[in-house]
Order: C-alpha cells, then structure tokens, then sequence
C-alpha cells in the first residue's frame, strides 16, 4: 500500500532562461508540463499547486507566496499552509504526514518514481525526508517526499533564523533534516531532468519520440486528450492493426480499432470492464481478420 500523502507543485518561478514564458504551460509530448508533473502524483490525497491557477488534468488546490517570486523555500511554505486552509480549493480533509515536494518542470517524473521514494521514506523511520538523486549523485529537493511535521519546522527555524523566508535556497531546509538518498532508478533515469532552458525543451520533445516508450506516451496523451481513464493492453491492438492490415487491406487497421472501440463502450454500458471489453472486441475482431487471409491463402 502506498503511504498516505499529500503534495506540493512549485509553478510559480519567472522562467527567465525561457524569456519569461509560462514554463509550466509548456507542452511536451502534447501535455503541459504541470499536468505531467500532477499525472505522476496522481495518488496524493490533496494537491496544491503553489502558482497562478489555470485549467489542469484534475482538480487542485491553488495558492500563491506571500510575494510571488519569492523563491521555493517561500513557495514550499505557501504550499504546505495551502493545505490546511480549505478556503484555496484543496479538498477538505486532514493533512497528510508525508508530503510530496515537486517541480512543475519534470516531464519524466512519473508514478514509479513517486513510489519509489515514498516506500523510502516508510522503510526508514528516522528519516524526515527521501530525496531522489540524479545520475551525478546531487540531490534533488523538489523531487522528494517529507514528513510533514520535521519539515513545518525547519521552515520556521529558517523564517525565525533569516527573518523571512524570501530569496533562501533548498539547502536551508534540507541542512538541518535527517535525508535518506533515493538513486535514480535505471528504467527512469530521466525522473529529475527539469526544463530550465529551451534546450532542455527541445532535449525533453526529442526524448519523448526516442526513448523508446513513443507508443506509451502518445496513448497517455490521447487518453488525456479525451478524458478517457482506461488501462488497455496496447499490444493486442498492435497485432489487431497488423493482422487487419496484413488480412484484408491497409486501411483496414485504423477503422477495425476504431469500431473495436466502439463495439467495447456498448459492452461497457452493459456492465463489462471497459479492460475486458476491449480485450474481447480485439480477439473477435483478429479472429476474423485471420479468417480472411486463411481464405485468400486457401484461393492462392
């Protein structure tokens, strides 16, 4: 079971290595980079993203730093106030002991990593806060899962000790928390990578056509596109369009999946899994596809 958490975005930075663009808006892979970055921490109990609201892949919270552009220490606190002030949007209930600390610029971060460093943080019952650590060993503070507790006070050692919070960097906090190191994992070795520059816009859109997942992201993205929260086996439907393709004509793939679609939604309306429906659909559907070429076969 995954440890009971809240969240935290940062979206309110200047962008000023992207002239001053609203980064978390940024499109990679089709998807703004804050939706990408709130995908990821889908499982939070609430979410409050610290920035000027807009329109997002689920609902959120919204606050902003006493004076916006204050830095992420100031940002982080805003966040973490956010969370027990109902009136900004987040969703009624207690906070959480565990809170995730994120970046609204990470277009790699997603779920596993997330779990990866809140199962950390369970195993280790000294530690306040679970950092992940990029393929050079820095650490990463804004990619990390905190108690609640450990971190609310070391934020007001910080504002007593500097008279504000506004302008300190990460390290204030993290200098005075008991960490405990998350590496990255090699299947997501990219999950800190973050977009400061156009360049590492440029870097990231690339990667997302040729890092080998290009199917998985364009599926997630479609899906997100429509509003369509469904898990399919993406190779069934593969071999579906080959076989389609390969049996009776090319054109034959794109309709065939399309009307396995549709075929799927009747059968989920009258109480199949969606999952199964589609996995149903498929084989009926490649079934007769493969009926098809064996006649052709059979005519020589």
């Amino acid at each position: 079971m995954t440890t009971a958490h809240d969240a935290v975005v940062l979206a309110g930075g200047a962008a000023r290595r992207l002239g001053g663009v609203d980064k978390p808006g940024v499109r990679v892979g089709g998807r703004p980079l804050l939706d990408r970055v709130l995908a990821a921490c889908a499982g939070a109990g609430r979410t409050v993203v610290v920035g000027a609201p807009r329109p997002t892949v689920r609902p959120v919270g919204w606050t902003r730093e006493e004076n916006p552009g204050s830095g992420p220490v100031a940002a982080l606190d805003a966040g973490l106030m956010a969370l027990h002030t109902p009136a900004t949007g987040a969703p009624t209930g207690s906070p959480a002991e565990v809170l995730l600390a994120l970046s609204a610029d990470l277009p790699f971060l997603d779920g596993s990593t997330v779990r990866r460093l809140l199962a950390a943080l369970d195993a280790d019952p000294e530690a306040e806060a679970a950092l992940l650590t990029d393929a050079g060993g820095r650490r990463q503070p804004l990619v990390a899962a905190y108690r609640t507790g450990p971190l609310r006070r070391a934020l007001d050692t910080a504002r007593a000790a500097h008279q504000g919070l506004d302008g300190l960097p990460l390290r204030t906090l993290t200098a005075g928390l008991r960490l405990v190191e998350v590496p990255a994992d090699p299947a997501a070795p990219l999950a800190s990578f973050d977009c400061d520059t156009w360049e590492d816009i440029a870097t990231a859109r690339a990667r997302i056509r040729d890092h080998g997942a290009v199917l998985d992201e364009w599926i997630t993205a479609v899906k997100t596109e429509l509003g369509i929260d469904l898990d399919v086996d993406t190779g069934v439907l593969l071999d579906l369009a080959r076989d389609a393709a390969h049996g009776v004509a090319r054109p034959a793939a794109p309709l065939t999946t399309f009307l396995v679609g549709y075929a799927a939604a009747k059968a989920a309306e009258e109480g199949t899994a969606p999952a199964e429906a589609v996995a149903e659909a498929a084989r009926k559907a490649a079934a007769l596809a493969q009926r098809w070429a064996a006649e052709q076969d059979e005519a020589g």
